[in-house]
């Protein structure tokens, strides 16, 4: 097994982090059956009902959480229904607005091995995510719940296309995109895109970012070349590749008339992205960094500090609830400079 060090190859707290990974890719999580589907739009994606009930609680907690004002609560941004708002919620148009803190649950919708998102339903995961917001709360900002979802999965075996990657079923999507209208809460789509190129891949869930309250993350440590294999080694992407796709979001955003959308990179190692400093900010995009990589809290900034370009992005930081010894309180979080404005659990 290869071993990665440094800050041009990996710092300790991002030490076997794919290889950790790639075991549930070797048990055999793979694609699940799903027959084709027709074009859904935004409205329709959204009409779907989730498969469990919400809980009144979790549901009057997120309110409370991402409403600066009653009058906010009152106006929808916890629309079980149609019409499919037009605005991010709570009637906002840009991500970061009104001082906003994004707290993410992580994982894929078929297992929980590859985060804790999968570990239950989305109206179950709710209430915990929630509980984990409300610790980063101060005065004066505002707190917005966030499903960061996998799906486009990397794979350890070449599967029927040779590209190393399958889509999850659209249903499970569906159902996120239901309980992120329920709840208030932002919906990101995660792409691990195998031996594919990013704008390929994402294309593939237009569908799913029409939606205004879904985003895109991207994610290079799946990006293999032509003769890599997930989990084997770590991949990257380049500026240009990066560029192009964010082009492509910024393009459907202002196309179909949509608020501001997450574009978010993930990133633990500076040859993940060579050339980082040549990514374009863009138009109707937040660009979000997000630095992943688990360990102990020193371990866990050092990585930080080695690959944050705060000049370029809105920053954001993963924490594990099995792998980081101690685990960083959100407290710590908050006093790390560059500041953080978006925090996942995995």
């Amino acid at each position: 097994m290869r071993s990665f060090g440094g800050a041009a190859g990996r710092s300790v707290a991002g030490i076997g982090l794919a290889f950790c990974i790639s075991l549930s890719l070797a048990a055999g999580l793979g694609p699940a059956a799903d027959p084709v589907e027709p074009h859904l739009d935004a409205a329709a994606a959204e009409a779907v009902p989730a498969t469990e009930a919400v809980p009144a609680d979790a549901e009057r907690d997120a309110v409370a959480l991402t409403s600066t004002s009653s009058s906010e609560a009152a106006a929808g941004s916890l629309a079980a229904s149609p019409p499919v708002p037009t605005t991010l919620p709570g009637g906002r148009s840009k991500v970061f607005e009104d001082n906003s803190f994004l707290v993410a649950y992580y994982g894929t919708a078929q297992t929980g091995s590859l985060g804790v998102l999968g570990e239950r339903s989305p109206a179950r995961t709710m209430p915990r995510l929630l509980r984990e917001a409300r610790k980063f709360r101060r005065p004066g900002v505002r707190i917005q719940p966030v499903f960061e979802l996998i799906v486009t999965v990397a794979d350890g075996y070449p599967g029927g296309d040779g590209n190393f990657n399958h889509d999850i079923p659209r249903r499970y999507v569906r159902d996120y995109i239901a309980a992120a209208h329920r709840y208030g809460a932002l919906l990101i789509l995660d792409v691990q895109p195998g031996r594919q190129r990013f704008p390929e891949v994402v294309k593939r869930w237009e569908w799913a970012l029409r939606d205004p309250w879904v985003g895109l993350a991207v994610d290079p440590e799946w990006r293999m070349g032509p003769h890599q294999v997930p989990g084997r080694v770590f991949g990257s992407v380049s500026a240009v590749e990066l560029n192009q796709t964010a082009a492509w979001l910024s393009g459907l955003v202002a196309r179909n008339g949509l608020p501001e959308k997450v574009f978010m990179i993930h990133q633990f190692r500076t040859d993940m992205i060579p050339g980082i400093a040549r990514v374009r900010g863009r138009a109707n995009l937040a660009m979000v960094q997000h630095v992943d990589g688990f360990g102990p809290p020193g371990a866990k900034l050092g990585t930080y500090h080695a690959v944050a370009h705060p000049d370029l992005f809105t920053m954001g930081f993963k924490l594990f609830y099995d792998e980081d010894r101690p685990r960083m309180s959100a407290a710590r979080v908050l006093q790390i400079r560059p500041r953080v404005r978006f925090v996942s659990f995995q």
